[in-house]
């Protein structure tokens, strides 16, 4: 009777967090210098099926690699990466329809930004040719407003063909916001910068700074769940740091790689993401190996590797997990189309849906609610 019982209520408890389960916004930004796109698009995704269906899309907007949301859903902030002359741009969000609308854009001062984030307060960018930060105020409206900052990086590295200047890869708040840290790809170093919001002048303040072995390229990085640990990916050599991490300061505790035993070609480490639950990380690897690796987080932090996959396209620059941990979805910038795997919430293990959205050039995700 006892067994009967427990059974009916793991029953239960299993049909209740399918009834949390539903359907969220996908945004997709995109490359629009190579083949036919708008820029960044809509699309609803269902969490317990992986179905899909386009929702909206922008007016065209040139280039926006990058996107990232505001904290009540109500605006979306892209980069449009065009060389010398390229541009942050905000946009209304309506999430209930998708509908994206311009509202302005600034020049970055910093050539071919690739990642931005925002605050109430702040859009800051990353620029990889320029190697700087730009800081911009935001309006009441949601626009952009003034260049606050410029930060601007002039160090170079030991690989000639990659590292001949600075490249800023990626900023990012810390999980309690009181730092942005940022990687330069080009002197192998990732940057600890104290952040005041309201700042008017330098909101932006170096803190710290540690460097990677000569010729990784520090590209992405992430947090674990509880804040306490920071994961760096390195395009140039594969490697994955791991870091102990408190109010600013990094302290290494592992090295690892996401390179198989054996393999000769070409690669540029990509993505890296933790799974919403803590239990996993992910990080993609484009070049000629297109794999994703998996890796189970265990005790303090550390990586256990649990293999790789391929991610069946060519150059996977960036994936996302949907908010129900059920999905995980590759954008792949050369074959024009974004995989959607299955997730395995026990093992971290990805299975291949068949599903497929096509879209040009697709390289970045976001998941957001609908309203």
């Amino acid at each position: 009777m006892k067994k009967h019982c427990f059974s009916f209520l793991v029953m239960l408890s299993c049909i209740a967090v399918q009834a949390q389960e539903k359907t969220y916004n996908l945004l997709v930004g995109t490359y629009t210098n190579t083949c036919d796109s708008n820029g960044i698009y809509v699309y609803d995704f269902d969490s317990n099926t992986g179905d899909f269906n386009f929702k909206n899309s922008s007016t065209p907007t040139d280039n926006p690699s990058y996107l990232s949301v505001s904290k009540n859903n109500d605006f979306v902030y892209s980069v449009n990466e065009l060389g010398n002359d390229s541009k942050a741009s905000a946009f209304s969000y309506q999430a209930a329809d998708g509908a994206i609308t311009f509202l302005n854009s600034k020049a970055t001062q910093g050539a071919d930004p690739c990642y931005l984030i925002n605050d109430d307060e702040n859009v800051i960018t990353a620029n990889y040719s320029g190697g700087s930060i730009s800081v911009f105020s935001k309006n009441n409206d949601g626009s952009l407003g003034d260049l606050k900052q410029s930060i601007k990086h002039i160090e170079k590295g030991t690989n000639k063909e990659r590292q001949e200047a600075s490249h800023i890869h990626m900023v990012e708040f810390s999980p309690d916001k009181k730092f942005v840290l940022a990687t330069n790809l080009g002197n192998d170093k990732l940057y600890s910068y104290a952040y005041d919001a309201v700042d008017y002048s330098t909101p932006l303040k170096l803190v710290d700074s540690v460097a990677v072995a000569a010729g990784s390229g520090p590209r992405h990085f992430t947090f674990s769940k509880d804040g306490a640990t920071l994961y760096l990916v390195n395009e140039l050599n594969g490697s994955l740091n791991v870091y102990d991490y408190n109010n600013g300061h990094l302290k290494s505790k592992q090295t690892t790689s996401i390179i198989s035993k054996g393999f000769k070609g070409n690669f540029t480490a990509a993505a890296i993401v933790v799974s919403h639950d803590g239990k996993f990380l992910y990080v993609t690897n484009r070049g000629e190996a297109n794999t994703i690796s998996t890796f189970e987080i265990v005790k303090n932090g550390k990586l256990k590797p649990k293999g790789e996959s391929s991610t069946l396209g060519n150059g996977p620059r960036s994936f996302a997990i949907d908010p129900s941990g059920n999905y995980l979805l590759i954008a792949h910038q050369y074959t024009n189309n974004i995989m959607i795997f299955k997730r395995s919430k026990i093992t971290g293990e990805l299975t291949d849906t068949g599903k497929r959205i096509e879209l040009c050039s697709p390289v970045c995700l976001v998941f957001t609610e609908q309203q």
